[in-house]
């Protein structure tokens, strides 16, 4: 993705507001995005930003994490090992329906004549608010304003207030509440064309069911409550659905109601007073299994809705506002003046919160629950953009996202021996724990997603001293992970030859996906091992500090020392390659044997490249989708020299599209590491705007959530500083020279800090504990040793790492005794304290005791961007020259028969 450097919102449709997306005017052009945009969900339960009145929409949408059907993938030449189970997120029944219709004419916004229209969604209450003033077609006006809310607080739970006032006129107001089965029965209402969405034959979009899906199990129907239940028709999983009405009103009224399998009306006849509301609040639950029958799950939709009416509605709404309101003390990033970034940013948090809060165990999407795009999905995007933010911010929602991976762990090793390895391979795509891909080239290949999975892992045991999730299994992940790179690999050395043997990674495809199954890849290379070496620090030091737990793990995983060795032996002999000549990595063995693709020439008409060139094209040349190398800089930093990371950028920025939206906030991030503090921020704005401003121009099939998170780390670990390799919590600030400030919170062992970022001083204060913990005595949380034992990869000693203790730290951290540094007052009592550094300078951080660190301005700033240009007539290894070129366009090509072809 290229950077860009202004806002890209339509400020008239679109206003500035700090703490909400507000749309001040509706487009059909954009009805796609803003469908999107303006979704709302828990993580478990999510709302497409559909209109209440349910006509001419971009694409209904109501969905369920994890709610999915299966269907048998056809491949056109099967061979052993393809992937066999497809599966795709149900558009489960949509109980927002609410149709209006005033003396008989319905209210449809798209062909409304509206006097007012606003549109809200609130980041502080959690709530999407709508306000329209509608002038009929006989000239009578009618207010229509509605709330909407999908609870934090009760994961099953959505509440629709819907209001219609008559205001200068009397009339006959119907309002037919519903629930539809929109997956399985035709909507009668066509869908918006040209409203902002993906072109047909898009990867990224969801595959479709050609059969029915949502068999009908049960449906009841009691005093305007309705409860529908149903059998996905191949998985086997159930869902039950249930709404319930209140109307308010003192104008005369009548109701009648309908069930049946596939809908259910509550239809309210109000002989409506100018000036006299109707106010009908509609409460809904959801509750699905993959083995509960039906009749249970209605029970539970029953208790959740009986639950809710003994209680007052303004309660559910204020319980909202309350969650968010903690979240914020834990999450918020705050850029003073800079309205638009600012707005911005808490748009790409908020919906951090809405696609991960009340997973309670289940994945996280690439879509959340905003949308059907990649079939609802769960990648390896969740571990490296998503759980950073979780693991500093939401800790006990980090460890429900590692522990839904670890139930997956049986699946994995059966995966494993499906593609003849020892120990576990984790799918790249999947809903219930299978491979999904039916692309093994891009998809399998990807085996890097092993490693991803126990970085996150290493990363928040390092964060939050969570040792005991390791001894109540999660080591599993890293033992069989570990035991699959050591399988997977092999050694080289030549026979009599005395020198060190290195071991080696063949046949898999890295982060670039226009770079496939490759030798080498010295992403997967560097994640293996720093996957091999987490293993094997965890294993030795279980069994050093838990002798009798090590016992009990190594007889349920048949390990040995021996093995444990071997994995230490092949993690130091990992071959990282290195082209002296050009003094960078190349990406894989043969990368730099191919030609450049002239990417500065290239048509902006044929980008993304995936969709308009065959992938054999693509896989000809150095061209890159997204951060590959760049993204290994970031991950295992301490491992590559200033001097390799500048290089590296440099060369592989060049040749990055950014056609994948995981790109951008990578680039961000090692741009603003090696001096490139414009162009730093110019990657930030693209992410940041990935979904706002629709630059991949498929914001329309749900939110990029990892681009989200990506936005999060930009900030943290970009412009912040902040890196955490070793359990060592370190800072070397880079903000934007535009920027007077950035606030932003990190949780370390239990402790909510605030890090306050100027120009020229950064100061730390800890606020206090960060609730809820998934760590059940912060008082058990290990010292030094034992944090630099849950690291990631990466060389380092155990001495350096930080540390957080509630009562008086060693001796050794005594301002009288410690090594040069700043401190805050010695801790006392129950204070809490925290341990890190900033551009060196070790700094000891005490609870309610800000600490501030002067900053001097002695960071190099590069100007401008790399350019292919930059790469053209350097000399590769063997003496030849590189040159850049590009396919030739099918335009083109002379001769219609080579475009159409003849009869």
């Amino acid at each position: 993705m290229n950077p860009i450097a202004s806002d890209p919102l339509d400020r008239s449709q679109f206003p500035l507001d700090e703490w909400a997306l507000t749309e001040a005017e509706f487009h059909t052009a954009t009805q796609g995005r803003t469908e999107t945009l303006f979704a709302v969900g828990n993580g478990y339960l999510g709302l497409r930003g559909n209109f209440e009145e349910g006509h001419k929409a971009y694409a209904e949408g109501t969905f369920i994490n994890g709610f999915h059907d299966t269907w048998q993938i056809k491949h056109a030449e099967e061979a052993y090992g393809f992937a066999r189970v497809g599966q795709t997120i149900v558009n489960v029944p949509d109980a927002r329906v609410i149709r209006l219709y005033v003396d008989d004419e319905p209210f449809v916004v798209a062909d409304a004549d509206t006097i007012e229209y606003s549109r809200r969604l609130d980041f502080k209450t959690g709530v999407l608010e709508r306000v329209v003033e509608w002038r009929t077609p006989s000239g009578k006006r009618v207010l229509i304003r509605s709330r909407r809310l999908v609870s934090f607080t009760d994961r099953h739970l959505a509440v629709i207030d819907y209001e219609v006032t008559m205001l200068d006129s009397d009339a006959s107001v119907l309002i037919s509440s519903q629930i539809l089965n929109r997956q399985d029965r035709v909507d009668e209402y066509t869908p918006v064309a040209g409203a902002g969405g993906a072109g047909i034959g898009d990867p990224r979009k969801a595959s479709s069911f050609s059969e029915r899906v949502l068999l009908p199990r049960f449906k009841w129907i009691h005093e305007g409550r309705y409860v529908l239940g149903y059998r996905a028709a191949n998985s086997g999983m159930t869902l039950a659905v249930g709404a319930e009405h209140h109307l308010e009103t003192t104008n005369e009224w009548d109701e009648s109601a309908q069930i049946d399998d596939d809908i259910a009306k509550q239809v309210y006849r109000v002989r409506a007073k100018a000036g006299q509301r109707i106010r009908l609040v509609k409460t809904i639950a959801y509750h699905t299994s993959s083995t509960v029958p039906t009749t249970e799950l209605a029970d539970r939709a029953n208790r959740t809705l009986d639950r809710i009416r003994e209680t007052p509605i303004e309660e559910v709404f204020a319980r909202q506002e309350e969650w968010l309101a903690d979240f914020w003390r834990r999450a918020d990033v705050v850029i003073p003046g800079q309205p638009a970034v600012q707005q911005a940013v808490r748009w790409n948090i908020f919906q951090l919160a809405q696609s991960t809060a009340r997973t309670d165990g289940g994945g996280i999407a690439a879509k959340g629950v905003s949308g059907s795009g990649y079939g609802g999905h769960y990648f390896w995007d969740t571990e490296i953009y998503v759980l950073p933010f979780l693991t500093y911010t939401s800790p006990q929602v980090a460890r429900n996202a590692l522990r839904f991976r670890q139930g997956m762990l049986p699946a994995a090793r059966d995966r494993a021996v499906e593609l003849n390895q020892r120990g576990a391979l984790f799918p790249w795509r999947t809903i219930n724990g299978l491979e999904s891909s039916a692309y093994y080239a891009a998809g399998t290949a990807q085996y890097h997603i092993d490693a991803d999975i126990s970085h996150a892992l290493s990363q928040y045991v390092a964060a939050t001293g969570d040792d005991d999730f390791l001894r109540r299994g999660a080591l599993d992940i890293l033992v069989e992970t570990a035991r699959m790179w050591a399988d997977l690999g092999f050694w080289r050395g030549r026979e009599g030859d005395h020198g060190p043997q290195t071991f080696h990674i063949h046949g898999v495809t890295g982060p670039d996906e226009y770079t496939t199954v490759v030798n080498d890849n010295l992403f997967t290379n560097v994640m293996a091992r720093a996957n091999l070496r987490a293993a094997v620090r965890q294993a030795r030091r279980l069994r050093h500090e838990s002798p009798d737990d090590y016992a009990a793990m190594a007889k349920r995983l048949d390990l040995t020392e021996d093995e444990i060795e071997e994995w230490s032996e092949a993690a130091e002999a990992m071959h990282i390659l290195f082209d002296a000549d050009l003094g960078i990595h190349p990406q894989d063995a043969q990368f730099l044997e191919k030609e450049l693709w002239d990417l500065e020439n290239t048509p902006a008409s044929k980008r993304p490249l995936l969709l308009h060139f065959h992938p054999l094209v693509i896989y000809r040349f150095q061209v890159i989708k997204q951060a590959d190398v760049v993204l290994a800089l970031f991950l295992q930093g301490d491992e590559f020299t200033t001097r390799e990371k500048r290089a590296n950028f440099e060369y592989y920025d060049a040749l990055t599209t950014g056609d994948s939206t995981l790109s951008a906030s990578t680039q961000a991030i090692i741009a603003a590491e090696v001096g490139y503090r414009e162009l730093a921020l110019g990657y930030f704005q693209a992410a940041l705007f990935v979904d706002l401003g629709d630059l991949h121009h498929n914001t329309a099939d749900g939110i990029h959530v990892a681009s989200t998170g990506g936005v999060w780390s930009a900030l943290a670990f970009g412009f912040g500083g902040m890196r955490d390799y070793l359990g060592k919590f370190t800072f070397d600030p880079r903000l934007p020279e535009e920027w007077e400030s950035m606030v932003f919170h990190v949780t370390i062992h239990g402790s909510l800090i605030e890090v306050d970022l100027r120009q020229h001083e950064m100061t730390f204060t800890i606020l206090g504990p960060s609730a809820p913990s998934p760590v059940a005595a912060i008082d058990g949380a290990p010292g030094a040793a034992g944090a630099a034992a849950a690291g990631g990869g990466g060389r380092g000693g155990a001495g350096d790492t930080g540390s957080t203790t509630d009562t008086a730290p060693a001796p050794a951290l005594a301002p009288a005794t410690a090594p040069a540094g700043r401190y805050a007052s010695p801790p006392t009592g129950s204070n809490r304290s925290v341990e890190v550094w900033v551009r060196g300078e070790r700094v000891l951080l005490v609870s309610g005791t800000p600490v501030t660190v002067p900053l001097a301005n002695d960071r190099p700033t590069i100007e401008g961007a790399p350019t292919t240009s930059d790469i053209e007539g350097t000399m590769r290894a063997d003496g030849s020259v590189i040159t850049a070129s590009m396919p030739t366009i099918v335009s083109d090509i002379e001769g219609p028969e080579s475009i159409v072809g003849f009869d």
